[in-house]
């Protein structure tokens, strides 16, 4: 049956900041909120706008939070846990990178880092049920990425035993979220182990198919891969839990292509855009979602390099707005068929002779 998406909804991760209203959740959903956005995706490794260790400890302050949001008149849509996410699996070759991801207590420490991403990932199934959500959104961490293009030739097996103890790692705390009734939308992010559909299958496959891990979908990553981003609805829409809706252009040329050349974002032939700037077909998206009965969220992720973040953020509340779809329950000519008993329909096909 289609379904209605609800929005917009607008991530704050990348609006967060120490100047207001951008530095307090009481402020920044009445900033989203005069927008017109009427959700929020609230990021738990932000501690201007959450705290995800008081959460787990304190009924009273998900109360409060949940005060915060209802005051405002937005809606909590997920709570985020993508930097905790990743430092469940890192390869030594990102610890210098990641590090700046971690708290300062265990930077330098890629045992005690993990332990403490492990941790949060997993105080977020615990809190999120707190808050009365049952969908969040994260990133698997990478393992074998960095052994992405294969020359010289990955040894037999590697990759196999990446994915592996991806599963080790992952499968207890997708445990906890079903304890917990909450789905993790992981989301499809070249820099993670699962970056499109295939990796997908070889991760669901690691955990044992469980249900809980899910798709946040973002059409940005598979256009940026030259990916068919609305077949992937169709394959994978029983997995997809949760929607970025972010946009993104690929202009190759003579000098570049995918991998961009390691050139700063404004010069890339694949790049990040606001909504309605790029080359995603949201009409197809939208329309795809709702034939497959999406009913979740369609979150704005804004990152782009060239429009300001206030201007990205003023222009995707309509630009996801006037998007959604008020699904119908009839097609416009239902009308012409109308109700006729079983011994008119043998009529009707001559059966009755």
């Amino acid at each position: 049956m289609p379904g209605l998406i609800k929005g917009p909804a607008l991530f704050l991760a990348q609006f967060a900041g120490d100047d207001a209203p951008f530095n307090s959740l009481e402020a920044i959903t009445k900033w989203a909120a005069g927008l017109g956005y009427k959700g929020v995706q609230i990021p738990t490794f932000d501690g201007r706008l959450f705290d995800l260790d008081l959460a787990a400890d304190s009924d009273s302050y998900c109360d409060e939070v949940k005060g915060i949001c209802a005051d405002a008149g937005v809606a909590i849509t997920e709570l985020s846990s993508h930097l905790q996410g990743q430092l469940v699996a890192v390869n030594p070759a990102y610890d210098t990178a990641y590090d700046a991801f971690a708290p300062e207590h265990v930077k330098g420490k890629p045992a005690a880092r993990q332990a403490w991403a492990v941790d949060q990932v997993t105080k977020v199934a615990k809190v999120s049920r707190k808050l009365g959500l049952d969908v969040s959104v994260s990133f698997t961490g990478s393992l074998a990425f960095p052994y992405l293009y294969p020359w010289p030739q990955r040894p037999a097996g590697l990759i196999e035993e990446a994915f592996a103890e991806l599963g080790r790692r992952w499968t207890p705390i997708l445990n906890t979220y079903d304890d917990n009734g909450v789905d993790i939308g992981f989301e499809i992010h070249p820099g993670e182990d699962v970056f499109d559909g295939a990796t997908f299958e070889m991760f669901v496959d690691a955990v044992n198919g469980h249900q809980r891990a899910q798709i946040n979908y973002d059409p940005s990553h598979f256009l940026l891969q030259q990916m068919d981003y609305l077949s992937f609805i169709d394959i994978y829409h029983e997995r997809i839990c949760a929607y970025h809706v972010k946009d993104a252009e690929f202009n190759p040329d003579g000098r570049q292509g995918v991998y961009s050349g390691y050139q700063p974002w404004l010069n890339r032939a694949g790049r990040f855009r606001s909504l309605g700037d790029g080359q995603v077909d949201f009409k197809g998206i939208f329309s795809r979602l709702a034939t497959h009965g999406y009913e979740s969220w369609a979150v704005l992720e804004w990152e782009c390099c060239l429009k300001s973040p206030e201007q990205g953020a003023a222009e995707g509340a309509p630009f996801i707005r006037d998007h959604i779809i008020e699904v119908t329950d009839k097609a416009f000519d239902d009308f012409a068929g109308g109700e006729v008993d079983k011994a008119q329909i043998k009529k009707m096909l001559g059966l009755n002779k």
